[in-house]
């Protein structure tokens, strides 16, 4: 099955979560193109079987570029398999025992753009993210400090690097694909 599995990122967290899925999809025998929408213009979907689609989210917004690609293909996707998948804040909302919180993620992220462009995917996932504390503007650092940053590391997830917190679950990415 030739898949298309295009992304877009903020920190990291989608690249690597795409990747992933790629390396997955490649052992079970698929044929995998991996396009950065940041980096890649896709002129056409066509050639593929199976497109899967990640985006960031930041403040309950996906990547524009990801957005874009919605925007563009929408229509060309009810003939296609069609995966979703977003990088979240979730593992976080999860140890909190925020079923709310998971609740607006899923919502938000995937099930508010399935409505919207009238999507039919196979699945949608919703994965842990990458918090970079360097690469956010000063009023949402403050706000992440105070909200995040003691849970982060009350729960366990270790700094990759200075204010760098990976939050993924790679044996949920596994499984979902």
């Amino acid at each position: 099955m030739k898949t298309l599995i295009a992304y877009a990122t903020r920190f990291g967290a989608t690249c690597s979560t795409a990747e992933e899925i790629a390396k997955n999809l490649r052992q079970e025998g698929f044929g995998v193109t991996v396009a950065d929408l940041k980096k890649e213009k896709i002129p056409s979907i066509s050639e593929y079987d199976l497109i899967v689609l990640g985006s960031g989210m930041s403040m309950g917004d996906w990547a524009g570029e990801a957005e874009d690609f919605l925007k563009r293909f929408h229509k060309t996707l009810e003939d296609k398999e069609l995966a979703l998948f977003i990088s979240s804040l979730k593992p976080v909302e999860e140890k909190d025992g925020k079923l709310k919180a998971i609740e607006r993620i899923q919502k938000v992220g995937l099930n508010d753009k399935v409505l919207k462009y009238s999507l039919n995917p196979i699945i949608t996932g919703a994965f842990g993210g990458v918090v970079d504390y360097n690469r956010l503007g000063f009023v949402m650092r403050k706000a992440m400090e105070v909200g995040y940053r003691a849970k982060l590391q009350k729960y366990g997830f270790k700094e990759t690097a200075p204010g760098v917190y990976d939050l993924h679950d790679w044996d949920e990415v596994r499984r979902w694909t």
